[in-house]
């Protein structure tokens, strides 16, 4: 199956919780495809580099354990226009967010997370 993880997956991973167990289980079972938005890599290295935590090793982590999904015109065109039409209804969804839900569109994937955001899309599997 393929998998989006999010910056909230992969944070919890990271810090061994018990989501992160449920992570862990999919990101490395090799018969999962795992992939992570190039943005969310951002996210994690300021919260890990803001807390004092290791961000290499969470950078290594994280890819080597899925594939980075890059960035385009298109794809930023469409996440731009996805999240103009998402915050009529979620007043606090983030831009990152709808770059994460627009790659598992694409890839037609299930997004990994926890994140309230993400609570009522078919996409996501939510494990918070």
């Amino acid at each position: 199956m393929k998998y989006v993880i999010d910056s909230w997956a992969w944070i919890e991973y990271l810090i061994g919780s018990d989501y992160g167990e449920k992570v862990k289980e999919i990101v490395e079972n090799k018969e999962n495809e795992v992939f992570t938005c190039i943005l969310s890599i951002a996210e994690i290295m300021s919260m890990t580099k803001r807390e004092n935590k290791d961000s290499d090793s969470a950078y290594n982590s994280i890819v080597s354990l899925s594939k980075i999904y890059h960035i385009d015109n298109e794809l930023s065109k469409n996440a731009g226009l996805l999240h103009a039409e998402i915050k009529k209804e979620i007043k606090d969804f983030g831009l990152i967010d709808a770059f994460i839900l627009i790659t598992a569109r694409e890839l037609k994937a299930k997004i990994l997370t926890g994140d309230k955001h993400f609570k009522n899309f078919k996409e996501a599997i939510f494990i918070g």
